[in-house]
């Protein structure tokens, strides 16, 4: 089954690249059929019967290639699967007959290189499939060939390399301390030396690129703001998840049992803050709907580097499964909101033509069902109850408050507020009475109903933390044995 999830999507960018036709579209919309279902019955076979790994070929650790399932990566490919799914149908109705011909064998392939980075279980296939991620990202951004698009995709681009060339670089001195590549087995073979800090201090600068984490920040409100709608979508919702995912992983699995992670993770920390208080400010201040939420995203990518300082500075706190639990909660809840908003944004754009909130006067009694997703999705994004994001943010402050590290709350306070102000700044254009009506564009009923769906989900995850905060604590996988020793 979990190798379904990558063989699946292979096999439709395949058929979608070999056979483009009038039926190009099918490809995309039987995949996101069958992903969920899979996905599905993968967490159905996790949540009963604990983490499982897998070895592909039948070679054993440490030579063999193995996929590796527990709580955290079902709950990722759970979130892939439902945003890639109505983003895929979104995408059906949304793009013409030359653009479709670039977009589904590219998010295709993006799909399965997803996939298999929330199963991968070494160092060097994570760095196989991020690129592979990171090269259709970037070609999806340029979709539109607007020269806007052509230079965001391009800045993109080459710091996602730099990233994946510091990424590989730390694969390289890992496997020097360790002599193995599965990362489930290397925090036993690090010295703690010059090396181990090489590795760790280029892998995390590596991934910090890829995540769009202030300083790192400069290229996605550009990228995501010139995107496509459900291109825009999937960058926000999925693929700055996928090096956070990784990231996690590493420090957590890796790093932090070798004690490498104290100072690190203050670091982490305080860059995690500042990206909260910057991009809400810049959201509060753009013009632009896409823009508006593009910095959105980098305020609230901020938020999951709070996990760091809470996991990682006492070993063992009592405090810690409230900080995994909040961090992955907000990664959920804001792949959700936010495909969720840039499809809304999307509705706007083909209704009027652009996305300048000052032309959205009186949407709300022209588009009901779009300003409804945008408020749905941004109470997810203000953390109030009963969404997931509000979840998220709960968690956060209990385990921050029981941590004593009262500064972080710094964060989810004055970050809250300033969210406040961006969406009701939104939704009080949205309400504005225009003096002369702008014409308006119909849009697809199922255009519609799809961000509504999205962000439905973003506030209906916040009924069931319960069985999400049970897959965190009772069913990971941290370690493997490996009885005969490097």
């Amino acid at each position: 089954m979990e190798s379904l999830l990558v063989l699946v999507p292979l096999a439709a960018a395949m058929g979608s690249f070999l056979a483009p036709g009038r039926g190009i579209a099918s490809w995309g919309f039987l995949t996101s059929l069958v992903i969920p279902a899979l996905a599905t019955g993968l967490a159905l076979d996790v949540y009963h019967h604990g983490a499982r790994r897998v070895s592909l070929g039948g070679w054993a650790e440490p030579l063999g290639i193995h996929l590796h399932m527990d709580g955290l990566s079902v709950i990722f490919l759970l979130m892939t699967a439902l945003v890639g799914a109505l983003v895929s149908i979104y995408s059906t109705f949304f793009f013409d007959r030359e653009s479709a011909r670039h977009f589904w064998p590219l998010w295709l392939l993006m799909w399965a290189g997803l996939n298999s980075l929330f199963m991968v279980s070494d160092v060097f296939n994570a760095y196989v499939v991020l690129e592979l991620v990171t090269i259709c990202a970037a070609a999806l951004a340029v979709l539109s060939g607007k020269t806007e698009s052509l230079q965001a995709g391009l800045r993109y681009l080459l710091v996602a390399m730099a990233g994946s060339l510091a990424f590989l670089m730390g694969v390289g001195f890992l496997y020097a301390e360790t002599g193995m590549l599965d990362m489930f087995m290397q925090s036993g073979g690090l010295q703690g030396g010059p090396v181990t800090a090489a590795a760790f201090g280029l892998m995390t600068a590596g991934l910090i690129m890829k995540s769009a984490l202030l300083p790192f920040h400069f290229w996605l409100p550009p990228a995501h703001g010139e995107a496509p709608a459900p291109v825009s979508a999937l960058l926000s919702a999925l693929v700055i998840k996928g090096s956070f995912f990784l990231l996690l992983r590493l420090w957590v699995g890796v790093f932090e049992p070798a004690g490498l992670t104290y100072h690190g993770a203050y670091v982490l920390g305080c860059l995690g803050v500042l990206a909260v208080l910057w991009g809400s400010y810049q959201a509060l201040i753009q013009a632009r709907l896409k823009l508006i939420i593009a910095y959105s995203s980098v305020a609230q990518v901020g938020y999951l580097f709070l996990m760091f300082p809470l996991l990682c500075t006492v070993p063992e706190a009592p405090w810690a499964e409230k900080a995994w639990a909040g961090g992955t909660y907000q990664a959920i809840s804001h792949g959700l909101a936010k495909a969720a908003l840039f499809l809304a944004a999307g509705n706007l754009i083909l209704s009027t033509g652009t996305d300048r909130i000052h032309y959205m006067k009186n949407i709300a009694s022209r588009l009901p069902m779009t300003t409804f997703t945008l408020g749905l999705a941004g109470i997810s994004l203000m953390g109030l109850p009963p969404s997931g994001g509000f979840v998220a943010k709960w968690m956060f402050m209990q385990a921050i408050l029981e941590s004593g590290q009262w500064w972080w709350a710094v964060a989810p306070v004055l970050g809250g507020l300033l969210t406040a102000g961006y969406v009701f700044r939104i939704l009080g254009h949205a309400f504005l009475l225009a003096e002369k009506e702008a014409r308006m564009l119909p849009v697809p009923f199922v255009l519609e109903k799809i961000p509504l769906i999205l962000a439905l989900a973003s506030i209906l995850i916040g009924f069931r933390a319960e069985e999400v905060i049970f897959m965190l604590q009772e069913h990971m996988l941290w370690t493997v044995e490996w009885e005969d020793g490097p």
